[in-house]
């Protein structure tokens, strides 16, 4: 599978997640669309969604409902496409969506491997390919980006680290989507900084590409740690997203954190 192969599979993929064209996130101008979660969208995404915006670098594609059109399209319009991500902008966004009882949610940057960079990494650690039936005790705390016990029938391949037959590092796969598998890693804190994320991400993204998948991969853009980690990998970033939710279910995330 090729770099263009694989953008063209997360193209169509985003327009499934958003209710666009493919060819809407490659045009020169700004985008917006109804909102509309498709048969096919990545079954991690939830109802109800008040605004997503959509960059792969050229425009933005805005999906809104109907309450929140009229605020996204001055937004997209009142700024270069790459300035709706990013504060104080975002605030004029915010501001107005809270007066109808939304707010900006979640931002996240994903990424796409590089097929001619993925790297052959090892690791001081034993290295071992896991199946679904390997992960029934593995649901875990330490292992809750790796793997998602409330999809768990989702979780289809990993690559864990093994010191002395301890499971000190876990590379996971989702299959999100019918074409595309998203990767968590974790690695114990006390056998960080050694290679290991990077080892296991790397591995595991070859393993994916050898099932005929398209393996990506999220991050925070803070997470710095997390962006090291793909980019050592042989991934690169290929698009951003940012969503808005109701006030009352971005609060109760909030009130969820807290807990935890």
């Amino acid at each position: 599978m090729t770099n263009q192969e694989m953008l063209q599979i997360a193209l169509r993929q985003s327009a499934e997640d958003i209710g666009c064209r493919a060819e809407d996130f490659l045009c020169t101008d700004n985008v917006t669309v109804p909102f509309h979660l498709g048969a096919k969208a990545r079954k991690y995404l939830k109802e109800p969604i008040s605004c997503t915006l959509v960059s792969y670098g050229s425009n933005v594609v805005a999906a809104t409902t109907e309450e929140t059109a009229e605020i996204v399209s001055r937004y997209i319009g009142r700024y270069e496409f790459y300035h709706c991500f990013e504060t104080p902008n975002m605030h004029w966004l915010d501001d107005r969506l809270m007066e109808k009882g939304h707010r900006v949610c979640q931002m996240s940057e994903y990424y796409l491997p590089d097929v001619n960079r993925i790297p052959d990494l090892s690791c001081s650690c034993e290295m071992r390919l896991l199946e679904q039936a390997d992960f029934a005790a593995l649901y875990l705390p330490e292992w809750s980006n790796a793997l998602c016990e409330e999809r768990r029938h989702l979780d289809v391949l990993g690559v864990g680290a093994y010191d002395h037959g301890k499971l000190v590092g876990l590379a996971g796969c989702s299959a999100d989507c019918s074409e595309m598998w998203q990767i968590g890693i974790d690695v114990l804190p006390e056998y960080r900084r050694q290679g290991i994320a990077s080892a296991l991400t790397s591995r595991l993204a070859k393993e994916i590409l050898a099932r005929e998948k398209v393996p990506f991969y999220c991050s925070a853009w803070s997470n710095l740690r997390s962006v090291r980690n793909a980019v050592k990998s042989g991934f690169i970033p290929a698009w951003v997203e940012m969503s808005a939710k109701p006030v009352h279910i971005v609060e109760n995330m909030n009130k969820e954190a807290a807990l935890s």
